[in-house]
């Protein structure tokens, strides 16, 4: 048994032999750490799929397109996703936004200064305030139905979510920007639900 045991090893032995390259060393060397003196932008919260609703359950025909459409439990603000396009909310009353922060006039949908009614998401670009034609961001004939809070509605490269804490959160999958809003504030970045909310 010895003899046999021998033999495996010492083929292991020569096969390891045979099949060893050149051994590199490499003696430069390692370049610094990169740093960096720029202050640096919020960072957006890593999207997750732990609290997905079913996407079929928003979606609604309008005008031969589909949409996923959304109000916040609270009846306030109205939100869409149009399919690889845009995604936003607007307030369900018709009246300006209401969101700190916000600026005090966009361009309308006629080209003239008037009070942003929502917040915007295009697809390749950053949020920005809007005040969309009516309906904008609303299921006409309405309402669209509650996101509940702590589920992710995610369609066509969109995700949006709504929490307690922090507001209602929407992100362009393909640029990977987003928004945050409440009534009392707004930042430019998504946050999504934490893995462990109910």
């Amino acid at each position: 048994m010895r003899y046999v045991i021998r033999m495996a090893l010492a083929g292991t032995a020569v096969l390891g032999a045979g099949c060893a390259g050149p051994t590199v060393v490499n003696t430069e060397d390692a370049a610094p750490p990169a740093t960096n003196t720029a202050t640096a932008a919020p960072a957006t919260t890593r999207a997750t799929n732990a609290h997905l609703a079913n996407a079929f359950d928003f979606a609604a025909d309008v005008d031969g397109q589909t949409g996923y459409y959304f109000t916040s439990p609270s009846g306030r603000w109205e939100c869409a996703i149009v399919p690889r396009v845009r995604a936003g909310c607007q307030n369900a009353r018709p009246s300006s936004l209401g969101i700190d922060g916000a600026p005090d006039e966009v361009p309308g949908p006629d080209g003239e200064p008037t009070a942003p009614t929502a917040i915007a998401l295009d697809r390749a670009a950053g949020p920005r305030f809007a005040a969309p034609a009516p309906p904008g961001f609303a299921l006409e004939p309405g309402p669209a139905r509650v996101l509940p809070f702590n589920r992710i509605l995610a369609a066509a490269g969109f995700r949006c979510n709504i929490q307690e804490a922090s507001g209602i959160s929407c992100l362009s999958e393909s640029s990977g920007k987003g928004f945050t809003f409440s009534a009392d504030s707004y930042a430019p970045v998504y946050t999504d639900v934490p893995a462990d909310a109910p």
